[in-house]
């Protein structure tokens, strides 16, 4: 039996250093330790790869992390009461578990572990959506992301268009990666149970032939979805440029809506974009 196996249940961690979850951390912790397991092994071949975990808690899926082959382990967390509940694992990891006490959406990922890097994460609700954008900024530095978000929120990653969860979401991620529905879990797999069910996806960034800048993408697709229910040349007026002329360059019909166009035709028009 190793160190790790003789942690002690998550329970006894949560009695003994009063962690109630905070909803203003928008925590909820999962205890069972098949389930994290589970979140682990969606996440692929992890040996020599420096895994990086958000908001940890009392520590359920970082037993699993360190279970698998992975070269470390660095957790980031920002509550005080789970950074002093996870030393006894940082004691068992025997030097492949870095604790960083910092948060998430003000991280520095390139100092916070050599590459190859990736995230895998029961995210906390309250900050999922921002952290994924940010990342999905930088994806040079991550080789993949294995992430637990709401359930609404994965429906909106991997939506088709003509679907209402299709939107500026799903176009950002869907053009820069490929996004995989693994399984979902219901409320009552977390203590305290949330509202809502969540769902685990598997993330890898994909290799463009586009020189598209992000920041022009969130542009067109903020005014593209800003009034999804308008025609795109009524709504990509906020661009402050000739619509008619962008979309006849870009081959999209100004009736569209912005539901009905595809990842490519949003590249498109894109690109037509950044030349104006």
């Amino acid at each position: 039996m190793g160190a790790l196996d003789r942690l002690p249940p998550l329970r006894n961690v949560i009695e003994a250093h009063g962690l109630m979850a905070k909803r203003s951390l928008g925590q909820n912790f999962l205890l069972d330790l098949n389930i994290t397991g589970k979140i682990a092994r969606a996440a692929g071949d992890l040996s020599e790869r420096n895994v990086i975990e958000v908001g940890p808690g009392p520590g359920g899926l970082t037993r699993a992390l360190l279970e698998t082959k992975a070269a470390s382990v660095h957790a980031i967390e920002r509550d005080d009461r789970c950074v002093a509940a996870l030393q006894d694992v940082v004691a068992a990891a025997e030097g492949r578990l870095v604790l960083h006490a910092d948060d998430a959406l003000k991280a520095d990922y390139a100092a916070l572990c050599p590459a190859p890097r990736a995230i895998v994460a029961n995210l906390p609700y309250n900050i999922a959506t921002p952290l994924l954008v940010g990342w999905l900024k930088n994806l040079a530095l991550f080789e993949s992301f294995t992430l637990m978000f709401q359930k609404e929120v994965a429906d909106r990653l991997v939506a088709e268009t003509r679907t209402k969860d299709y939107g500026r979401l799903s176009v950002l991620t869907q053009w820069l990666c490929t996004v995989e529905r693994c399984f979902d879990l219901p409320p009552s797999a977390f203590t305290p149970p949330p509202k809502v069910t969540s769902t685990v996806v598997h993330i890898r960034p994909k290799t463009r032939t586009d020189d598209v800048a992000i920041a022009t993408m969130e542009r067109l697709t903020a005014a593209a979805f800003g009034q999804r229910r308008k025609m795109l040349r009524q709504s990509l007026k906020s661009l402050n440029v000739d619509v008619g002329k962008l979309l006849e360059e870009s081959g999209v019909s100004p009736t569209a809506r912005a539901e009905e166009i595809g990842i490519a035709g949003f590249v498109r028009m894109a690109a037509t974009l950044a030349a104006f």
